[in-house]
């Protein structure tokens, strides 16, 4: 019978080899990417994650609650928005999200990252039914949770002009919606829209990397 190392025993659910995930030039997901993390990124993300994944339920997996906490300091905050990153995270579709999952997603925000992948990423985060294309309605609750999100009130008619300025600029062949190609022409045109795609201490990330912000930050004596 083969041995079996303590370091072994220790490794918590979902570990992954980080110089294999950090080597990886594929990956079978629902789209596909190249890693832009090293080695190095990926063991400092490791701890990063072990502090996410034991905030609460402490199992070593990130689940919902202690997801939103990371994001809003929030267990318990509802969101559209980050319910459909933590939906697009979970790649496996079992509720939590496993230190493979993390990187692999978390790689989306990269700054070596193709700005292709971020619009494709983008794209998948407001077409809410998952039908391939962006309807008007999903794109005003989008807008409405990231207003939410930023507690920025405006008025029914303001979020109105801006859905219909938008379908305006996009939905270029006039069916009422937005396809991939148009939302491709769309960001192109407006980088605002992938302000928020983009985590840039991810390029230079270390063990004493800063705080996890995707939209709000949470100290360390807070996880």
């Amino acid at each position: 019978m083969g041995c079996v190392s303590s370091k072994q025993f220790n490794r918590t659910s979902g570990y992954e080899d980080p110089n294999i995930l950090a080597k990886e030039t594929t990956l079978t997901l629902t789209y596909s990417s190249l890693l832009a993390v090293s080695v190095n990124e990926v063991e400092a993300l490791r701890e990063l994650y072990r502090k996410i994944s034991h905030s609460i339920f402490k199992d070593g997996l990130i689940h919902k609650e202690e997801f939103q906490l990371a994001l809003f300091r929030n267990s318990n905050k509802k969101n559209l928005f980050a319910d459909r990153i933590f939906d697009l995270f979970d790649l496996k579709r079992n509720g939590v999200i496993d230190f493979g999952e993390f990187v692999r997603s978390l790689n989306i925000f990269h700054p070596d990252t193709p700005e292709a992948e971020k619009i494709t990423f983008a794209f998948r985060l407001y077409d809410l039914r998952g039908t391939g294309s962006i309807e008007r309605e999903e794109l005003k609750e989008m807008v409405l949770a990231l207003l939410n999100e930023s507690d920025l009130l405006l008025s029914d008619d303001t979020v109105e002009q801006i859905v219909d300025q938008t379908f305006k600029q996009a939905d270029i062949n006039g069916d009422g919606k937005i396809d991939q190609d148009e939302w491709k022409a769309l960001a192109s045109k407006n980088p605002a829209l992938l302000k928020n795609m983009t985590l840039p201490y991810l390029k230079d990330i270390t063990l004493a990397f800063p705080s996890f912000v995707l939209i709000s930050g949470v100290n360390d004596d807070e996880l």
